[in-house]
Order: structure tokens, then sequence, then C-alpha cells
């Protein structure tokens, strides 16, 4: 190996102990003398300042690992928990109830980025007949957010959650109670019988299994969109959407859903 090579090697290895912190200097302590230490330092140094990119790969490559064990953890949770996810008798399900592939999603009625991706849900549900979709109602934006979930699972009992959660989700601008209810009487919900049935158990019942499920599954953001094994955070646009899908259609379909 050439000087060339080794302090490229070298670099790329300070780099990655520096970025991620998970070696410290006493592990080297006894292999170089004072004196050795301080001129690797300074080679590196110098090497770091004449090749900069070098921290962009280590970087990128920081990233790459951390991502890969992410979803490591995301597709063990999925799996520990697929009846949960997939079957909970308490989540809505809208699309083909009898459908091939089931995408999971969690959302908040207040989420900007949630509203932006719900013209692609009723995209694919609209393009793709045998895809079942599992509504989980995760309110993390604060009292107007959850003041919504609650009305929309209380709306199951008048037969109206999809067109309620429709109505919410096409809303531009912060929810509040006010507002939700204003909706609720736009779609027809009896408001009465609303705020009584949002005080049942089985309204926060809901709530609590899905903040229970996210974090086990390291969802802490909105939207997420889960299909089969495959936790995909974010926004990420129809075409993801339907690229994922078709990826587990032509695998053999799903393994967990």
């Amino acid at each position: 190996m050439n000087v060339s090579s080794f302090l490229r090697t070298a670099t790329k290895l300070a780099a990655g102990v520096i970025i991620s912190a998970s070696l410290s200097v006493g592990a080297w302590a006894g292999t170089f003398s004072e004196a050795q230490e301080k001129e690797i330092g300074e080679l590196v140094k110098k090497y770091l300042l004449a090749n900069p990119e070098i921290l962009r790969e280590a970087f990128g490559e920081l990233e790459r690992r951390e991502n890969a064990a992410k979803e490591k953890l995301a597709q063990k949770g999925i799996s520990d928990n697929a009846d949960t996810l997939y079957k909970s008798k308490l989540s809505y399900v809208a699309g083909n109830a009898e459908g091939d592939i089931t995408m999971v999603e969690f959302f908040d009625y207040n989420c900007g980025f949630c509203k932006r991706a719900f013209g692609d849900v009723l995209s694919i549900l609209e393009s793709d007949k045998k895809l079942r979709l599992v509504v989980k109602e995760f309110p993390i934006l604060g009292p107007g957010s959850i003041f919504a979930s609650k009305a929309a699972i209380a709306s199951k009992e008048q037969g109206k959650y999809w067109d309620f959660h429709v109505a919410l989700m096409q809303f531009r601008g912060s929810l509040d109670e006010a507002k939700v209810i204003s909706i609720a009487t736009k779609v027809g919900l009896d408001i009465d019988k609303l705020r009584a049935d949002m005080k049942a158990n089985r309204v926060s019942a809901e709530i609590d299994e899905t903040y229970a499920l996210a974090n086990k599954l390291g969802v802490n953001g909105t939207p997420a969109f889960i299909i089969d094994d495959k936790l995909i955070p974010g926004a990420m646009g129809l075409q993801a959407l339907q690229k994922q899908v078709a990826s587990v259609r032509q695998s053999g379909g799903c393994k967990v859903c």
C-alpha cells in the first residue's frame, strides 16, 4: 500500500471515528507513542484539508449504516406486531377489505405533509382495486389533533367515518374543536351523539393502541406508511407507494400483511 492509499484509508477510519463517536482516543492507548499519535494526527489533518470530499464520503457511509440499522429494527417491529398493525379490530379499513396487499398509514389531521400525501392515498386506492388500507389515528400535534381523532373515531358509530376523515384531511389550515365540529355538521353527523360517543373507552383505546404500536415500530412522525415489512416515512409521493406495492406483488405477495 502506498502512502496516498494509506492516508486515504486512515482518513476514512479517522473521520468515521470522529463522526460516529463510536471509538474513543483511549482505544488507541498503548498502540502509538505520544509523538507518533501527534504525527499521525497532523498527517490526517493535512490530508483532510487537502481532500475534504473524504468527509462527505464518511458522512454518507454513516448515514447508510444508520438507515440500514433503522430499517432492520423497523422490520423486526413490524413482524413482531403484525396482528395489531394489520388486523386490529379498532382500526378503520378502507379500499378493498379483502385486498391482496395491505398498506398502513399513521397520520395526524393537523399534519401538513399528511394532507399533501392524502391525494396520493386517494389516487392509489382509486387505481389499485386490490389494495387494502388500514388507517391509524396518530394525533401527535396537540389538543386540536387529539380532538379531531376522537371525533373521527366516534363518527364510526354513525357510519360516517370515511366521509368525515376525507373532509378533515382535505381541510386547509389548523383544526381545533370549533372547526372539527363545523366539518362534522357539514358531513351530516349528529353532534350531540358525536360528543357523547367521543367519551367512550373504545375511542381512547384506539388512540392508545396506535401510540404503543408507533413506539414499537420507531414511528415518531407523520405521515408514515407501512407496506408489508417496509416502513416508508414521510410524504414520499404516489410513485414510491405504487413501487413498493408492485415490489411486494412481484416477490410473491405479503410476508406479514
